[in-house]
Parts: C-alpha cells; sequence; structure tokens
C-alpha cells in the first residue's frame, strides 16, 4: 500500500447556529416563546421592545395572510450576505411533544383562579382552625385529614388511624368516629367519605327543602341502586322502588345533582390557559386569518448602543458587533416564525371552510403532506407549526392539528374526514331513541346509506375515542 493524495468534490449542507435557532423558536409555544425573548432582552443590549405607540405607528397589530411573507425588518443582514432558504432545513430538527388544552369558560376559568394554590387539604386546615377542639380532638382531626386523598375520600381505616396516633395518645375508635363525623360537614359538602354511597349520602342529608318522600327514595338508589343507575337499568329501579316514569326521572336527577369526588374543585394541578395563535375571521365573504402579535413584544434594536459601535474601543466594539448580529438574526427569526404560522393558518382555513361554515360533519381530509405540498414546505416543518399552536375561530379555539385526519372512501370515489365521521356518530346518537339505542352496526349501516363505507370495528373506534359508552349501556330500561 502507497500513501497518495487525492481531490474529492462533495456537497454539504451544514446548518448555522442562527439557522437552528430559527427552528428552534418556530416550534415554541407562545408561552414558550415569550420567556425566550424576555431572556434575550436580558442577555442582549442590543435588543429594545418597541412602545405601543411606537408599534401602533410603524405596524399594525394584526397581519392578514395576504400579505407577502417574505418580508424581514429593513437593515437585516445575512451571513456573507448570501440570504439562505430555512425552510429545506426544518427537518434536520427533533418535533416537540403536543401538549395543550382546551379552554373552558369564563365563569369557571375564574373559579379555578381563585382557588389556585389553595388545596384540599389547606382548606380543610383552614376550617379546622376556625373549630372549638380540645387539643385531643385537634389531633386527631389532624391525621384523619392527613389520610383525605385528592377527591376528598378518606382512604385510611378507623385502626389505621388509630395505629398513627399511638405514638401520641391512644384513641378510641367512637372517639374518631366522631371527630370523623364532625369533619365530613366541612365544606366541601361529603368530604372524609370512605365511599360513595357515604359520600352521596351525607350530601343528600344536609339538603335542605326537599321533600322527604323524594329524599328517601333518593336514599334507597343510592344505598342499593347506584350499580344499576350506572348500566341504565331503570326499570329494575322503578319496580325496586315502585315509582312512576316522571317519579323516576326526578329521583335520578336529585342523584345527579350530587358531586361524587367533593375534592375535585380544589384540585391542585396547574392550570394551563390557552391564548390562540391566530385569529380567523370572515371579511367580504372569504375567511381570513391574523397573527395575534399581542402576545409577543415586538422588537427593534437599541439605536442607542448601535450608535455606540462607532465610538467604542476595538475589543469593545467587536463585541457590540457580535450581540449587533445575533440581535438583527433573533428578530429576522422571529419574522419568519410568524409568516410560516400565518402561511400554514391560512392554508389549513383555505382547505376547511366547510368547517367554518358548517360545522365538524363538513370537515375535509387533511395531512401533513398536503399542505407541505402546497407551500412548498417540509412535512417535518408543517408538524412543528403546527404543534401547540392554536386558532381562535368563531367556533371555538383549535389546536393546528385538530384540522388533520385520515380519509375514508365514500361510494363516489371521494374521501370523508374520520373528524366529520366522529361528528355524525355523535349526532346519531344524540338523536336515537333512549330505549332503542343504535349499535355499532346500525350506525355503519346509517353512514353507508350516506355514501361513507366504514366498518362497524371502526365505527367503535371512534365511539371509544368520543368517549361514547356502548348501545347496551346506553339503553334506558324503563
Amino acid at each position: 500500500m502507497k500513501a497518495s493524495l487525492q481531490l474529492r468534490q462533495s456537497q454539504q449542507l451544514t446548518m448555522t447556529p442562527q439557522l437552528q435557532q430559527a427552528i428552534r423558536l418556530l416550534q415554541l409555544s407562545t408561552l414558550e416563546l415569550g420567556s425566550e425573548i424576555q431572556e434575550m432582552l436580558v442577555e442582549n443590549p442590543m435588543l429594545e421592545q418597541q412602545e405601543n405607540e411606537a408599534k401602533d405607528s410603524a405596524a399594525p397589530t394584526q397581519k392578514e395572510a395576504d400579505q407577502p411573507t417574505n418580508q424581514i425588518e429593513e437593515g437585516i443582514e445575512t451571513v456573507e450576505g448570501q440570504e439562505e432558504s430555512w425552510d429545506r432545513y426544518y427537518d434536520t430538527m427533533p418535533t416537540s411533544t403536543p401538549r395543550g388544552k382546551q379552554p373552558d369558560d369564563d365563569q369557571r376559568a375564574q373559579e379555578i383562579a381563585d382557588q389556585q394554590g389553595e388545596s384540599l387539604h389547606d382548606h380543610l386546615y383552614w376550617q379546622l382552625n376556625l373549630t372549638s377542639l380540645s387539643l385531643r380532638d385537634s389531633m386527631i382531626a389532624e391525621a384523619i385529614i392527613d389520610a383525605i386523598d385528592d377527591d376528598g375520600y378518606l382512604r385510611a381505616s378507623i385502626d389505621e388511624i388509630r395505629q398513627l396516633l399511638a405514638n401520641e395518645l391512644d384513641a378510641t375508635p367512637e372517639e374518631i368516629e366522631t371527630t370523623l363525623h364532625r369533619i365530613q360537614r366541612f365544606d366541601p359538602v361529603g368530604v372524609g367519605a370512605r365511599n360513595l354511597q357515604e359520600c352521596l349520602r351525607i350530601q343528600l342529608n344536609a339538603l335542605d327543602g326537599i321533600d322527604p318522600t323524594l329524599r328517601a327514595r333518593a336514599q334507597a338508589m343510592i344505598d342499593d341502586h347506584l350499580e344499576d343507575l350506572a348500566r341504565q337499568d331503570l326499570k329494575t329501579i322503578r319496580q325496586a322502588l315502585e315509582v312512576d316514569e316522571q317519579t323516576l326521572l326526578e329521583v335520578i336527577s336529585l342523584v345527579q345533582s350530587l358531586e361524587p369526588k367533593p375534592g375535585h374543585p380544589y384540585d391542585s394541578t396547574p392550570v394551563e390557559y390557552i391564548t390562540p395563535d391566530v385569529h380567523v375571521f370572515k371579511i367580504g365573504g372569504r375567511w381570513k386569518v391574523s397573527i395575534n402579535e399581542q402576545l409577543v413584544p415586538r422588537l427593534r434594536l437599541n439605536q442607542y448602543y448601535v450608535d455606540m459601535i462607532q465610538q467604542a474601543r476595538r475589543d469593545d466594539a467587536q463585541y457590540m458587533k457580535a450581540q449587533l448580529q445575533e440581535a438583527r438574526w433573533f428578530i429576522k427569526s422571529l419574522e419568519t416564525r410568524n409568516d410560516t404560522i400565518l402561511r400554514v393558518a391560512q392554508c389549513i382555513v383555505d382547505h376547511q371552510q366547510g368547517f367554518f361554515e358548517h360545522g365538524p360533519e363538513a370537515m375535509k381530509p387533511l395531512v401533513l403532506k398536503d399542505v407541505a405540498e402546497q407551500l412548498d414546505l417540509h412535512e417535518s416543518t408543517i408538524s412543528r407549526v403546527t404543534t401547540r399552536k392554536y386558532m381562535y375561530t368563531p367556533r371555538g379555539v383549535f389546536e393546528f392539528k385538530y384540522f388533520f385526519s385520515s380519509h375514508v372512501n365514500t361510494t363516489d370515489g371521494g374521501g370523508c374526514s374520520a373528524v366529520a365521521i366522529q361528528a355524525m356518530i355523535e349526532k346519531l346518537i344524540s338523536e336515537e331513541n333512549p330505549q332503542r339505542p343504535l349499535s355499532d352496526s346500525k350506525l355503519a349501516a346509517c353512514l353507508n346509506d350516506r355514501g361513507i363505507q366504514v366498518a362497524r370495528r371502526t365505527i367503535a373506534k371512534y365511539r371509544e375515542a368520543l368517549g361514547i359508552p356502548s348501545s347496551s349501556e346506553r339503553k334506558k330500561r324503563f
């Protein structure tokens, strides 16, 4: 073997730190992006946040999708004077895991916000401190509260609580039982119950203004017929209680008004609120999309520090120039992120106009590849844009991914969205006869009559995904 020198020509893609930054910002949620911007404002003196006045005069608060998406702030420079096409690099970075929640109504959100930070145990201890008890009873009460779980149920037996207190005092079972009954009258009513029947019984006895006969029948249902109620076996319950159909419905309504998990309103799990990234609205008969720029502060270069570069010493000037270039790239990355989100959102809205006009039943099949080909982007880019990004529509707030679904063939050779099929199933079940609910086979037949070829097992899968029980469980047996 002899050593030799060879020349070989090849092409290789190299991702600059600036491109990596642009890709990372693209897949961040709005909350994470806000934190990233605040961190950059602290670290880089060349960046500053525009005030509202400057923002209003410099640019509109919302940018419509009809505007060009390749415009960037004037004065932004590229490395070595070359403009990069970033879309072809997006597929080299891993995607993030989707996360998010649908928002609730304003009143419920306010209630949760008011209770945020106060757990069920904090609430019970607060009431215990306001209760006149002896030191002995207070120690027993604290042991009982410690044994209550987040749902509000006592998960320890009387003997177990007695053993926990053995090192401090010798409490009798009667003392523990008496203190427990006192705690069960705390707010929320039913807390400290040992099972569902006891929980509902405590709440029922605490209700005022209830007809004694109705209360007695509800008590009998709680004691003996909760499983029959879960199976919707109303015929068995009606025969046992010896009541007519109307009275039975009144008893069921009373029982169902009780809270099976009294500790639920004091759930200490942090609540995540969704703020939409884009708004969808109809103008002149056309659905349009605008970026919600109020979520993210608008940035600009700090002209004071930019002017100082010319007067700074060589080492300082070199450092400030590096900070200036980083600030320019960051502003450009934000602009590119907004443009990409806007283009993808508008493409989704254009494809799903039937949904915005008529609802979920008019949803069309859509996959990532369809949007990627139309916008000339990579599928991984579409995946990043649709992850943890939300749009506000007249029909509610939805994650971008909600509008993507596979298709089912129709008899005319077309396709129907899986979301549309689920909406149809939900509507058919809502309109069914409660005494003769539609089976999965009958639901499949109904859809086949509409030209949608779907198997019974597919119906079962969609029904379970919607959280709808089977026909036997939905049937009301009077």
